[in-house]
């Protein structure tokens, strides 16, 4: 027997295509959807067919709803805050978080001068645009948020989805200065233009389609970034004995 076919029903259509657009990072965490009647005058759905279709979306934990309306979900949050919390309880968070992203990265932007498209290049492009204008406007905290989103246009350029979503959810923890102060690395002398030049070659390769320059420069501009952290954990530490050496009088018996 055959079994016969039937088309699917409309809210699991429209629950599909946002899913879609979801898993393709067209949608992205934290991000408000339009208003359910606008919303569904796009999709060309009524209104009833749109709703059942959040709900199943909700139900699974890709969407969160609110007086505020409906949002993306961090769907990924339920990993990343106990990972982050474990990571927390060890002095080699650093160094290992910068590690794995040298793994990663290297390979993304390699992956992103063979695949990037005509759009993918203008939103990098646009992207180290944004990064020079916070640069020649001596803003380090603007700076190091495009920072952020110069790394996740090259993750969306690498057109892998598991890339895309897990780092992703790792720079908005960097946001966070999980990992590191990302405005004490853009605050250090000399730092931001170093920065910035190598995000100009890391760019200049993707857009040149060069998969290899873009993997070497992803190496340089990370190993240079440990180095410096470095340079500043080590300032820290003796900064830290020299104030409780300062302060020893007040514990010390005359």
């Amino acid at each position: 027997m055959v079994d016969p076919v039937r088309p699917p029903r409309l809210a699991d259509a429209v629950a599909q295509h946002i899913e879609l657009l979801i898993l393709e990072g067209a949608l992205r965490p934290g991000e408000r959807l339009i208003g359910e009647r606008e919303l569904a005058e796009k999709l060309e759905v009524s209104r009833p067919s749109l709703r059942e279709a959040l709900a199943q979306l909700e139900k699974r934990g890709l969407l969160v709803t609110s007086r505020a309306g409906t949002f993306v979900a961090d769907f990924l949050a339920p990993i990343t805050g106990p990972f982050v919390a474990l990571l927390g309880a060890s002095d080699r968070m650093t160094d290992d978080y910068f590690e794995y992203r040298e793994a990663v990265e290297a390979r993304a932007a390699r992956l992103a001068a063979r695949r990037a498209t005509e759009h993918d290049k203008k939103a990098l492009a646009a992207s180290l645009e944004e990064m020079r204008k916070a640069h020649g406007l001596d803003d380090p905290t603007a700076e190091a948020a495009s920072d952020v989103a110069f790394h996740r246009t090259i993750y969306e350029a690498a057109h892998n989805l598991v890339i895309l979503h897990v780092m992703r959810a790792f720079s908005e923890l960097s946001q966070r200065d999980i990992f590191y102060s990302r405005r004490q690395l853009y605050d250090r002398p000399g730092v931001r233009a170093r920065l910035l030049a190598e995000h100009e070659a890391i760019a200049r390769a993707i857009l040149d389609g060069d998969g290899e320059g873009a993997e070497a420069a992803a190496v340089a501009h990370l190993s240079a970034t440990v180095e410096t952290l470095a340079l500043i954990r080590a300032e820290a530490q003796r900064a830290g004995v020299a104030l409780r050496r300062l302060g020893r009088q007040d514990i010390v018996a005359e």
